[in-house]
């Protein structure tokens, strides 16, 4: 997800305790209530585009970014990317192959015709469009706050929260949106997740804010031990925080581009992506 890569392995771990269960999210935390966030309009409107009959779509995506990608306990690649092409490819009719890929190979792989598709989170930007085709967005991570317990209930408003301290990553759009929206804050910047959600843990800041998905499975996982829940949000200003995630796709690929739009508004529309979404998202980061 450019940025977000650099809390990939920070994901991993987080991923894996929640999974084994090894925190418990607090009474009326947002966490336990997963909510399907709602990114296509069901109203509209799209017509089918039909892929030729024999089609074998080829899609690559990476397996150490976990929920989306990751080798499962059977050695195949597992995830919330990796079901969503499937599901496409059944929309489409059509036959699905999907391997494994470092990150910064994904993109080359278009480019040299060895695959059709990216299913890997890319973040749907103007560059990105200016140089591939890219889908409709498959998944959005909102911007949250974090607070310790005895906080949580409190209003997520400027006039509210001027004053407090804030740890977050420095240089981040969690950063830059904060400094615009939020100018009373007082912000303690750290390099990595890791460092700024131990330091509300321990008490020496009043707030976190960052990434809704790293912060949704740190606060049901071990590390956060029960200590804190979400506070007001979520926040998902697109200018700060981007559209989403999306497929990606060659540059002259229009056709395809249409085909798995219109495979991703049949898949929301009829509640298979909410059913993805859960299995993947025990934790709900709105």
């Amino acid at each position: 997800m450019n940025a977000s890569r650099t809390c990939a392995l920070l994901l991993m771990l987080l991923f894996v305790l929640a999974r084994a269960g090894t925190g418990m999210a607090a009474e009326g935390d947002a966490t336990a209530r997963p909510v399907v966030p709602m990114l296509l309009d069901p109203e509209r409107r799209m017509e089918r585009k039909e892929l030729p009959r024999g089609t074998t779509l080829r899609f690559v995506t990476e397996e150490d970014y976990p929920p989306f990608n990751y080798i499962g306990r059977d050695g195949q690649l597992a995830g919330f990317n990796v079901d969503l092409a499937r599901a496409i490819c059944t929309e489409l009719s059509v036959t699905c192959t999907i391997q494994s890929r470092q990150w910064s190979l994904l993109l080359p792989a278009l480019d040299k015709g060895e695959a059709d598709a990216v299913i890997a989170s890319h973040r749907i930007t103007g560059e990105l469009r200016r140089a591939y085709e890219v889908s409709l967005p498959t998944f959005r991570s909102p911007a949250r706050f974090a607070a310790r317990q005895a906080e949580a209930g409190a209003e997520a408003t400027p006039a509210a929260l001027k004053g407090k301290s804030v740890a977050l990553i420095g240089g981040s759009a969690h950063e830059a949106f904060l400094n615009t929206l939020f100018p009373g804050l007082k912000l303690v910047r750290f390099e990595t997740s890791n460092a700024a959600l131990g330091a509300l843990k321990a008490g020496e800041v009043d707030l976190a804010f960052g990434d809704g998905i790293a912060l949704a499975f740190w606060l049901n996982g071990a590390q956060a031990a029960g200590c804190c829940a979400f506070l007001g949000g979520p926040f998902t200003e697109s200018r700060y925080f981007g559209e989403g995630a999306g497929i990606v796709m060659r540059a002259n690929a229009a056709s395809l581009r249409q085909a798995i739009d219109y495979a991703l508004w049949r898949i929301n529309r009829e509640g298979r992506y909410g059913r993805l979404y859960l299995k993947h998202f025990p934790v709900s980061p709105w």
